[in-house]
């Protein structure tokens, strides 16, 4: 079944042509990805098929009735609504039962409006939705469902979408980044998600371990041309490198027809047989393949780094809280030459703080960081490059100078270094301010570079860049003969790069962990799990579930199933207003009220464990 026909789209801006005569189409259970080199239209191609943006030429197509989410890199959200109401302002009609529900939970009084908001839930089985929707806002960390959408950061402003993305259950959703600003465990969280969800995907990400584990296709925008690949990521590399030494073999064999036939051509007389035409306009066909080029290029520089001494960095008991907030607490650690360091740990656990503490950018509240005379940082920050009105690209490397010293006493002018980082000479001249969002971080990784450090530090820097920029640079750093920490949520760039994790659990525990990530979470997986059920043993749950269940009447088998919904359901409400107390702005009357809807709740989930618990015991009766 197709739901979406692209057909012979073409993108400009000015004298630039992104793309031309692209079509594609996509079709139900799918899970495309879109790979492309930063620069060539990944975004304006989804912003075009999500009606965002328009073609030059050519068409977009959805089969009628089916519903469709878009997530951007920049969501457009109403500042002024709460999260719980930007959820809610969505057209899905289970949603507005659940809203109607959520209102009578907070108004026990009216024991009407909560008996009729109950009835609703019931008939349109609201239950495992409501459930559903609020795991989802769980694992995406968007628990304080009255905080106003102006005051979330822009990663949370990301998840919101993402969630919002999610819970309208579309039949096909497509994705800018989608894992961009999602700590490791929320991506392996969507991962799970999207396996067992029946969503038509097509996406934009260059997260190779989710390429591999969700894609069932990959489609290739490269040197213009469209490539679509049945498989996942290895496959996609595979018959990639086979395509292209396919085409370099081609080409060879093209420049030798093209000397042969050159040389004819040099010795025909003015006066042409019919025969003869015919070979020249051939000619010209094998002119053109013999002198195609590919514009693979890598990214190289010689680091004039100033050498390691024997002593790097130590921290001598450091310590940081803000308020009652832990991050570090009497860290202790010396840094080692060439060391590798990764970075993990959960959104908001004190990674960036951790990096500015050894930077200096920030002063611990105890403790001391001792730093080697000889070291030199480059600090690659997810804020990237400032950005100046009417500057271009050429303009931003000047700034260190026009020529910039490497090994051995030489030196390589601003253009010629560009040109090493993937910048034409007529890129060179464009605005920094209209280059993608992968571009700008490429020119912003090179003015991190040219300064020649010794001590690496990079914080999120696959983010928006391209997957042959991300191979490049991860060759570069296998070679860097300096230290270099990590933090980043793309588990490949981690397996490749780290010798060991510094894992960040919060409270100030960090725990050194000698290998790199997927060890990590092997040894994770090894470790004896944690039940999350409220009520009883899943496994045990299970038994009586498969053997047992015939012993219940029809309306009671469904009211079992239903009623394991409404505890877990009524349990997310139990936290979010658990959580609301520790607010310690709250006056004696605030909380009142909300000792108040606390204590319905508490009764409500008493009530339904009992009634659960007598369906079990007439079960094991």
């Amino acid at each position: 079944m197709n739901y979406l026909t692209v057909e012979n789209i073409s993108k400009s801006y000015g004298e630039l042509t992104l793309f031309e005569n692209l079509s594609f189409s996509v079709h139900k259970d799918q899970k495309i990805a879109f790979v492309a080199k930063n620069g060539t239209g990944k975004t304006s191609i989804l912003n075009i098929i999500s009606g965002e943006d328009t073609a030059d030429a050519g068409t977009v197509t959805y089969r009628k009735d089916i519903v469709v989410s878009f997530l951007s890199q920049d969501p457009k959200l109403d500042n002024n609504l709460t999260v719980e109401e930007t959820i809610f302002a969505s057209d899905n009609a289970i949603l507005k039962v659940i809203a109607n529900y959520e209102k009578a939970l907070l108004n026990p009084e009216d024991s009407e409006a909560y008996q009729k908001a109950f009835e609703q839930m019931e008939l349109h089985q609201a239950w495992d939705f409501e459930t559903l929707y609020k795991q989802i806002l769980f694992k995406l960390k968007l628990e304080d469902l009255s905080q106003k959408v102006g005051n979330l950061s822009g990663g949370q402003k990301k998840r919101l979408s993402l969630a919002n993305a999610l819970i309208n259950k579309p039949d096909l959703l497509i994705l800018d980044e989608p894992t961009n600003h999602l700590d490791l465990e929320m991506i392996e969280w969507l991962e799970t998600f999207f396996a067992k969800e029946n969503i038509t995907l097509f996406m934009v990400t260059h997260d190779r371990y989710f390429l591999e584990r969700v894609c069932n296709e990959i489609i290739e925008l490269d040197e213009g041309q469209l490539y679509s690949y049945k498989g996942n990521y290895s496959y996609y590399l595979e018959k990639r490198e086979a395509r292209i030494e396919q085409f370099e073999t081609e080409t060879g064999k093209a420049k030798q027809l093209f000397k042969k036939e050159l040389e004819w051509m040099r010795r025909q007389p003015k006066a042409r047989t019919t025969k003869s035409k015919s070979r020249i306009d051939d000619f010209q066909d094998i002119k053109h393949r013999a002198h195609q080029r590919r514009q693979d290029h890598e990214v190289q520089l010689e680091l004039n780094m100033e050498r390691l001494g024997t002593k790097i960095v130590e921290f001598h008991k450091v310590s940081k809280s803000f308020k009652d907030k832990v991050i570090l607490k009497g860290f202790d650690y010396a840094f080692q030459k060439s060391e590798r360091v990764g970075i993990i740990g959960k959104n908001g656990t004190g990674k960036t703080t951790f990096l500015n503490i050894l930077t200096q950018t920030t002063q611990p509240d105890s403790g001391k960081v001792v730093l080697g005379e000889t070291i030199k940082f480059g600090y690659y920050t997810q804020k990237g490059i400032a950005v100046k009105p009417d500057q271009k690209v050429i303009d931003v490397i000047k700034e260190f100078g026009d020529y910039i010293p490497l090994k051995k006493g030489r030196q390589i002018s601003a253009q010629q270094l560009l040109e090493r980082f993937l910048f034409s000479r007529k890129k060179q001249y464009d605005f920094v301010e209209k280059l993608s969002g992968g571009e700008r971080k490429r020119l912003y990784l090179c003015t991190v570079l040219i300064q020649n450090p010794n001590f690496l530090i990079l914080d999120e820097p696959t983010n928006d860049l391209d997957i042959v920029t991300l191979n490049v640079l991860e060759s570069f750093l296998m070679d860097f003969p300096g230290c270099v920490i990590v933090v980043s949520h793309d588990r490949y760039f981690m397996d490749k790069v780290v010798d060991h994790l510094f894992v960040f659990k919060g409270e100030g525990e960090i725990e050194d962990f000698p290998g790199n990530y997927t060890d990590y979470r092997v040894y994770e997986d090894s470790q004896p799990a944690v039940s999350a059920e409220p009520t009883e043993d899943k496994k045990d749950k299970k038994a009586w579930k498969q053997n047992e269940q015939a012993k219940l009447s029809y309306n009671e088998e469904k009211e079992l199933k239903n009623i394991e919904s409404k505890i877990n359901s009524l349990n997310y409400d139990k936290k979010a207003l658990e959580d609301k107390f520790n607010n310690p702005d709250l006056s004696p009357e605030d909380i009142n009220k909300l000792s108040e809807k606390l204590q319905t709740i508490i009764d409500d989930i008493e009530a339904k464990e009992t009634r659960w618990f007598e369906l079990l015991s007439k079960l094991e009766g």
